[in-house]
């Protein structure tokens, strides 16, 4: 795991049958270790649960678990099983905690991470960094706030440290038996903040509207890829006769949808988040109380102002900052004929600027030739004017006058 840990790896797999792997910088690689045997998986997993988790394991093959290599990283690791052989992987999570600067995260994040209530869901597929940018929204709360933070997560993943706040971690199975009870009693605890790892169900979505209507600010995750379809998502797991009443305390409650893809980079040195962001607004408020979710999109392209972007406005900053190449721009587009549009007609736009510019510099550099040669001539003119004129040669005297000098070798005139 040091090895693991030096290189960045973000996963590491044990499966017996072949050495371990890495996935390092999005890509899965192969390590120089021995193969694994059974045996070693198998004394590995037994190795990292306590004896009544090994026997729980025995029955229900599925386990979670967190714990922390000390001076190195924290892990969390899920312990299976794969036709009969028991596998691991383990997930490196940094001891230090980045902050939403060093994660690179646009400015509205810690407007939002500052709400006084609500409801914050930061959504995406399993992978994309979801639980590292709700610990940097709490770490940015846990400096700048005096609170009682209480997270619920299964397993814990980022240890949080008393700031500013008071941060109280609870890990599901350990300290508390669900999700479901430990929001259950959360409220007795006087929270001010409240962060559950994820909603799975109904009525643990019904807990946190509840706990966001009654003053608290609720953090939590969703396996969705847009806020339309978080939305979407979140109604149809009701009832149809409850939906509309859903709606009404959805759009009263929910304060941002934050929707995260990890992008490789094109230097090659790792990944980058691109974010689609809904700000709650009252056009979005209305959206979502008659259950438009399809008119969010068009809420969120037009809501720049208010810090909101789509996952092409995302994608596309990162393009031009040439963060991300057009190809990884296009793949991880949710709709990719219109990215493809959107980044040929920011080529054209640039080629058009380019050509412009250099436009420019050649007038600029023809005028400059020009003065250059009319200095030129300026400067010879003048010097030219400058110069005394030439001596004359002396003129010869009239023959008949007295004095006149003959030129020499010539013989006088015959007297008279």
């Amino acid at each position: 795991m040091a090895t693991a840990a030096e290189l960045k790896v973000s996963d590491v797999f044990w499966k017996p049958g072949g050495p371990p792997w890495m996935r390092i910088k999005g890509a899965i690689e192969p390590t120089e270790f021995p193969v694994l045997t059974e045996e070693d998986t198998t004394r590995l997993a037994h190795s990292l649960m306590r004896e009544r988790d090994w026997e729980r394991f025995q029955d229900y093959p599925e386990r979670d678990i967190g714990l922390t290599i000390p001076d190195l990283c924290r892990l969390r690791i899920n312990v299976y099983r794969e036709r009969g052989n028991i596998c691991l992987v383990m997930r490196l999570i940094p001891l230090e905690i980045p902050t939403l600067d060093e994660l690179e995260m646009p400015e509205v994040l810690k407007t939002v991470a500052m709400s006084p209530q609500g409801l914050v869901l930061v959504t995406g597929p399993t992978g994309c960094g979801k639980s590292t940018t709700l610990a940097g929204m709490l770490d940015h709360i846990n400096r700048n706030r005096k609170a009682h933070i209480v997270s619920i997560e299964d397993p814990i993943e980022y240890v949080h440290q008393d700031k500013h706040c008071i941060v109280s971690q609870r890990e599901v199975s350990i300290d508390t038996e669900s999700f479901a009870d430990a929001l259950k009693y959360c409220l007795r605890q006087n929270p001010d903040i409240i962060l559950i790892g994820e909603m799975r169900d109904v009525e643990t979505f019904n807990t946190a509207m509840q706990s966001a209507e009654t003053g608290h600010l609720v953090f939590s995750t969703v396996h969705t890829t847009s806020a339309s379809e978080t939305m979407e998502r979140i109604l149809n797991m009701f009832p149809p006769s409850e939906r509309e009443q859903v709606a009404v305390r959805l759009s009263r409650t929910l304060r941002a949808v934050i929707s995260q893809a990890l992008i490789p980079r094109m230097d090659a040195a790792g990944r980058v988040a691109a974010l689609e962001i809904m700000v709650v607004t009252p056009t979005v408020r209305k959206y979502i109380e008659d259950g438009r979710a399809s008119q969010v999109e068009e809420a969120i392209e037009d809501g720049g102002h208010w810090g909101m972007q789509t996952k092409n406005q995302a994608l596309l900053k990162l393009y031009a900052d040439k963060v991300i190449s057009a190809e990884e721009a296009m793949f991880n587009a949710g709709n990719y004929t219109q990215m493809r549009q959107i980044l040929q007609r920011y080529d054209k736009e640039q080629a058009d600027v380019a050509a412009a510019a250099k436009a420019r510099e050649e007038e600029i550099a023809r005028k400059r030739r020009a003065q250059h040669r009319a200095r030129e001539a300026s400067a010879a003119a003048a010097q030219q004017q400058a110069q005394p004129p030439s001596d004359q040669p002396a003129q010869p005297a009239s023959s008949g006058q007295p004095g006149s000098q003959r030129p020499p070798g010539s013989s006088a005139p015959p007297s008279p």
